[in-house]
């Protein structure tokens, strides 16, 4: 298969550049608000825009899927090479809420241009991100004298993610055989710098609880009653305190069963990032690490698994003093998994723990939440290594690997369809996700644009053994 050559790419990009910025300038002034119930109509707006513009750059098939709650945009194009991989791309086309009395300096949903910097709400998060697909496959089109892409192209952008995407993972269990593929592109994610473009290679899984411990039916008096019955406060404390141990180890007995631990060349990669930790602790508004020994602070929001106390609670919250035992007290945790870690597992494990700790005389509840699970490419997968090598031709030096500490709907396609999960996305941390003044840097927009250009040919001829 030739190569697609560069100076091509980047001469119909620049051809078609003011079109294409106008194109999502159009879709930005849709405000799909999915947390807000008074923007339902824009979601679905926002849905049937993105069709009929997907549609419009040669998808054949495009289509907008319903659940019970806001729909989601599929779209297919198939290869003329039947032997060829299929990639689905992930994004989504829902925002964060947003108005001007947010801090915006401008209208959130009218697009502006200040230097070279798109500002919207959802111009990187994530209709910029997904958008830039759409440049990009006609590149690659136009640069190789193809009719249909090198890869069978599929994609899938959901429209309830900023609302915690409650119905996606029934959606792609539903629809699973439209969604067969050899790989998943996710298209909502952020690189290290505008000077350092990085490929994420995995996410941290999440499992939360609540913990809701009993004690006497009331609020009783501490003089008549304290030192003689249970307190659920002080229970609820000292389930806190044995959390971790000396080392900030979580102690909870098989927590650490089956994790894939970093192998010395990735922590290798991980040095080489430029990391500049006094920085980053003002990011984090803190003056100190704290985390696992033996474990830099990357490694420790990566690559490792986390308990954290998210909100702690009992008793009199008021001003001056109320002499009670509580008749309650509660816990918020959650756990950052990596993989190897299984979510069903860990809530096992918790239940078990806690029940052990609690004295008698006091009654608990737990409650966990939907989980999701962790998600890890390995470094020498074939996939991966054409997104690295695509994204070097389009950024012109080498791409570095890291991973994120957060987690997201990523794992929930990595587990239905047992395909590897790829990260490409361009967004920079200063492009203020969720905040006031969000923008895109066009620049890196157009370099998104120029990755897929080379992309497919590059799994097209490199996938082809492998799959």
């Amino acid at each position: 298969m030739s190569k697609t050559p560069d100076s091509a790419v980047r001469a119909y990009i620049e051809q078609h550049r003011a079109a294409f910025l106008d194109d999502l300038a159009e879709w930005l002034r849709i405000p799909s608000v999915s947390a807000q119930p008074e923007h339902a109509a824009d979601v679905r707006r926002s849905a049937d825009w993105l069709a009929a513009k997907l549609q419009e750059t040669g998808f054949p098939t495009c289509e907008v899927w319903a659940t019970p709650g806001a729909p989601a945009v599929f779209a297919e194009w198939p290869s003329d090479d039947p032997q060829a991989p299929t990639v689905l791309v992930y994004g989504h086309h829902d925002v964060q809420p947003a108005a001007r009395e947010d801090g915006w300096d401008s209208d959130p949903f009218e697009p502006v241009v200040r230097g070279n910097r798109l500002h919207a709400r959802g111009a990187a998060d994530d209709k910029g991100q997904v958008f830039f697909h759409t440049l990009g496959v006609r590149a690659h089109l136009a640069a190789t004298g193809r009719t249909a892409p090198a890869v069978h192209l599929k994609l899938l952008i959901e429209g309830e993610e900023e609302s915690g995407s409650p119905y996606f993972r029934a959606l792609v269990e539903e629809r699973k055989d439209r969604l067969t593929s050899d790989a998943v592109i996710v298209s909502d994610t952020s690189m290290w710098s505008e000077d350092t473009p990085t490929v994420c290679t995995g996410m941290r899984g999440l499992a939360e609880c609540e913990i809701t411990l009993h004690g006497p039916d009331q609020d009783i008096h501490s003089g008549a009653f304290g030192g003689a019955v249970p307190n659920p406060a002080t229970a609820v404390a000292r389930l806190v305190a044995a959390l971790h141990d000396e080392h900030a180890r979580v102690t909870i007995p098989g927590f650490y069963e089956g994790i894939a631990e970093l192998t010395d060349h990735e922590r290798e990669l991980f040095t080489e990032l430029p990391f500049d930790e006094e920085q980053w602790l003002r990011i984090a508004r803190s003056t100190a690490t704290h985390g696992e020994a033996g474990h830099t602070t990357l490694e420790r929001i990566w690559a490792r698994p986390t308990a954290e106390v998210n909100g702690i609670g009992g008793g009199y919250q008021g001003p001056g003093s109320k002499t009670i035992i509580p008749s309650s007290a509660m816990v918020k945790l959650s756990f950052r998994l990596v993989a190897g870690q299984d979510p069903d597992h860990i809530e096992k494990i918790v239940r078990a723990w806690t029940a052990e700790r609690i004295p008698a005389g006091i009654r608990h509840e737990i409650t966990f939440a939907a989980a999701t699970r962790p998600c890890l490419t390995p470094l020498d997968h074939p996939a991966l290594q054409s997104v690295a090598r695509a994204m070097g031709r389009a950024f012109e030096q080498e791409i570095r690997f890291t991973r994120e500490g957060g987690s997201g709907p990523a794992a929930d396609l990595q587990d239905v369809l047992a395909a590897p999960v790829l990260f490409l996305g361009i967004s920079v941390p200063s492009d203020g996700w969720h905040a006031p003044n969000e923008k895109v840097e066009l620049d890196l927009l157009l370099k998104g644009v120029e990755t897929t250009a080379y992309l497919w040919g590059d799994l097209a001829e490199n996938w082809r053994d492998a799959h």
